[in-house]
C-alpha cells in the first residue's frame, strides 16, 4: 500500500489512500486475509480500485434511492458528524447511511485514512 506524505501529524494523505483504505475493509469483510489483500492492492492501479469500491458500496447507496425525491418545496436535512478537528462528514437524512451505525462506520473509516484515532 501506498505511505502518506510526511509523518506523525504532518502526513498527509490522498484520494488513492482513501480508496485503499476501503479496499481493505470491503475484502476484510470478505474473508480476505490481511497478507492477500496487502499483495492484491498493491498491484491495483487508482481506477481498479474505484471501480471496485464503487461496485461494492452501490448495493448500500441505492438502497432507498428510489424512494429519495427531492422537490423544491420539501426542505433537506442532513446528519453533521466531526470527524476530527477541521473535517466533517455530511449526510442526507433521507440516506440509508444517515443510520447511526453507518455514520459511525464512515466516521471511523476516515479517520483511519487520516491517521487520527481521536477527535
Amino acid at each position: 500500500m501506498d505511505r502518506p506524505d510526511g509523518t506523525g501529524t504532518a502526513a498527509t494523505y490522498h484520494y488513492r489512500h482513501l480508496l485503499q483504505l476501503l479496499t481493505v475493509k470491503i475484502r476484510q469483510r470478505e474473508g480476505q486475509s490481511l497478507e492477500a489483500i496487502k499483495k492484491e492492492v498493491r498491484t491495483l492501479t487508482g481506477d481498479v480500485l474505484e471501480k471496485r469500491v464503487a461496485g461494492s458500496l452501490e448495493p448500500a447507496l441505492v438502497v432507498r434511492a428510489d424512494q429519495v425525491a427531492l422537490r423544491a418545496d420539501e426542505p433537506i436535512t442532513w446528519r453533521r458528524v466531526e470527524v476530527a478537528e477541521g473535517i466533517e462528514l455530511h449526510v442526507r437524512e433521507d440516506s440509508s447511511a444517515a443510520e447511526d451505525d453507518s455514520l459511525m462506520a464512515m466516521r471511523e473509516a476516515v479517520r483511519a485514512a487520516i491517521g487520527r484515532n481521536g477527535r
